[in-house]
């Protein structure tokens, strides 16, 4: 769920960054870390965040999320607390998914969506605490905004704060990461997209099962303050595990071959969650949630585009925004999040295709490819298997 870019346009915003200010930009409470480790740094959503480290780049740190452990400073991410009387049930009128599906204790992926259009302001991850209490993580550049409608559409008694710089978020992802948790006495046996809040050196820390890799893994929560020492902490555990420090670079290859939407590309205020497959997110029986009207109307009469899975069938590299067509020539629409995917090492991506063309999985489609057309198949992400269970 969380603000993300395809390696390309990391490369891209490296060189912008470098005509902004530092003090134009919030830093993480691991930021000293990063800069010690000689990360390369970038905004994202306004957060100077680390793109890589020194000693393998994206595709190595990508590699030890899949074989080992990975560990990433995600704290640019968005955090707002929903509180006061009613406030799950407030909750569950303004965002799509259905909170009544899940019990305190859990968490659930949802979306924010605008009421007229039903475009999505943006995906987050909401986590309930109980009736009067629900957590919110949305993306970066989005937090103000979906803290902002919130606020303003909150009954009497139901508050809502922006806590983005109180908390670090730091996630923990591969198959060795349950191992990692272990040896610093964090839980590590919850069911996928449950948390609990525990203690860690005198400190509250919420853990919980969930990720943007395709991997089994947690992310952590731990308070701003502490943040630093666990991420010290969580590295030098997992030394003989494989543990590396990754980046936001790797983040966006793992989740590109998962098929996992990024807001800003794949979801968009002009992007519904019906055009972007996203409908299993959506709580189409509930009665009220921003934007149902439109939602429901889109879906019963057909969307006119939508989100397919590409892999090259040579050496060109999908990216967003480059034109897809059929094999006569046609337009079919274009790349919304394309990548080298390390882990089939081809090119993959998500593209946005008209309906009406009847494109079906299988299909080879061309993408213009900096002038020069790539043969491509349309195909059903995940472009590997999940491991998230």
């Amino acid at each position: 769920m969380l603000t993300r870019l395809p390696v390309n346009s990391l490369r891209t915003r490296l060189r912008a960054v470098a005509s902004l200010t530092m003090t134009d930009l919030r830093r993480s409470p691991v930021d000293d870390r990063h800069r010690a480790l000689g990360a390369k740094m970038a905004d994202f959503g306004g957060w100077e965040m680390p793109i890589e480290y020194p000693g393998g780049g994206v595709i190595k740190e990508h590699t030890a999320v899949r074989a080992a452990v990975g560990v990433f400073d995600v704290s640019h991410l968005g955090k707002a607390t929903v509180r006061g009387p009613g406030a799950a049930a407030f909750v569950n009128q303004a965002l799509t998914n259905d909170l009544d599906r899940i019990s305190a204790g859990q968490a659930q992926y949802t979306m924010c969506c605008d009421e007229a259009s039903g475009g999505v302001v943006d995906d987050l991850i909401a986590y309930l605490h109980g009736a009067d209490d629900v957590f919110l993580v949305p993306n970066a550049a989005n937090t103000a905004e979906v803290a902002r409608r919130l606020a303003a559409a909150a009954p009497d008694g139901v508050q809502v704060h922006d806590r983005h710089e109180d908390y670090g978020v730091l996630a923990v992802q591969g198959p060795r990461s349950a191992d990692l948790l272990g040896r610093l006495d964090l839980p590590s046996s919850g069911e996928y997209m449950s948390f609990t809040v525990t203690s860690w050196r005198g400190d509250d820390v919420v853990v919980c099962r969930t990720g943007y890799t395709g991997e089994h893994g947690y992310e952590l929560l731990p308070a701003a303050a502490s943040a630093g020492e666990l991420w010290d902490a969580l590295l030098d555990a997992g030394r003989d595990l494989g543990a590396r420090p990754c980046g936001l670079g790797s983040r966006d290859t793992l989740r590109t071959e998962m098929g996992y939407p990024l807001h800003g590309h794949d979801l968009s205020l002009s992007i519904t969650p019906v055009q972007a497959r996203s409908g299993w997110a959506v709580g189409w029986k509930k009665p009220e949630f921003w934007g149902r009207a439109a939602l429901v109307a889109e879906k019963e009469a057909g969307p006119a585009r939508l989100l397919r899975g590409l892999e090259s069938l040579d050496r060109g590299i999908p990216r967003p925004h480059m034109t897809v067509r059929s094999a006569d020539g046609a337009d079919l629409g274009e790349v919304t999040s394309g990548t080298f995917a390390p882990t089939r090492r081809i090119g993959i991506g998500l593209a946005l295709l008209a309906t009406a063309a009847g494109v079906a999985d299988g299909d080879e489609v061309s993408v213009d490819v900096r002038g020069r057309p790539s043969r491509m198949r349309v195909v059903k992400p995940p472009f590997v298997p999940s491991n998230v269970r």
